[in-house]
């Protein structure tokens, strides 16, 4: 039998790939229509046109095929976010976190399903596994780096004196994300903006704000203003 060569290894390489991407694209339609605790791969792959035994082989369990979904909306979301902070300047520190705020809020919107896996109720049963954790800090690291250029720029922030001895200690991991050792009140105030922008999605987009407001990109962008991480 002939050893298979260079281009017929590539093909199957090819076709490989180009299955793994109907198979995640079918999963992430699923979520659509009945979320991610739901999610089953027999369905995906009735969607696909194939057996399920065949789709384990590309996803040997639901919790890695929900783990290939996590990675790739989070690393979706964080290039969204990341090409609008590059495009305003560095100086420009409103302006960045308006560029981030609306980024996130635009992709939000326009996947309200993936949003709803990547910040909405965790699923039962499934735990994340550490790959995860890179893609999910993306946008969030990009405010940690907003505060930090403040910091380098000589802006000081008042600690608040009632904080705990242990703070500082609780929020080394996020420090890590900043070149700099930032200061615990600076920490704090990204990860304020970050949980409000989460928030103020979250009451946007499972319909917390039905029949309450009219125009909530307006409300949205006046809700980024007052939460900007300006130090």
């Amino acid at each position: 039998m002939a050893t298979p060569g260079p281009a017929s290894t590539s093909a199957r390489a090819l076709a490989r790939e180009q299955l793994t991407a109907t198979i995640l694209r079918t999963a992430r339609d699923q979520l659509a229509s009945v979320g991610p605790a739901q999610l089953s791969v027999r369905a995906v792959a009735r969607e696909v046109g194939m057996v399920s035994s065949a789709v384990y082989r590309y996803f040997p369990s639901r919790d890695e095929l929900l783990t290939e979904l996590l990675v790739a909306c989070f690393d979706e979301v964080g290039a969204e976010v990341e090409a609008a902070a590059a495009s305003v300047d560095r100086s420009d520190h409103l302006g960045r976190w308006l560029a981030i705020a609306h980024a996130f809020r635009a992709w939000s919107v326009a996947h309200p399903y993936d949003f709803a896996l990547l910040y909405g109720s965790p699923v039962p049963g499934y735990a994340a596994p550490a790959r995860t954790i890179g893609p999910a800090g993306r946008p969030p690291r990009l405010i940690v780096d907003l505060v930090a250029d403040q910091v380098r720029a000589g802006v000081e922030v008042t600690p608040a004196a009632t904080d705990s001895p242990d703070l500082h200690t609780a929020l080394a991991g996020i420090r890590t994300w900043a070149d700099d050792d930032l200061p615990d009140e600076s920490v704090l105030l990204a990860l304020r903006a970050w949980g409000g922008l989460i928030g103020a999605l979250t009451l946007e987009l499972f319909g917390h704000l039905t029949n309450a407001l009219d125009d909530h990109e307006t409300y949205f962008d006046a809700a980024a203003r007052r939460i900007a991480p300006l130090i």
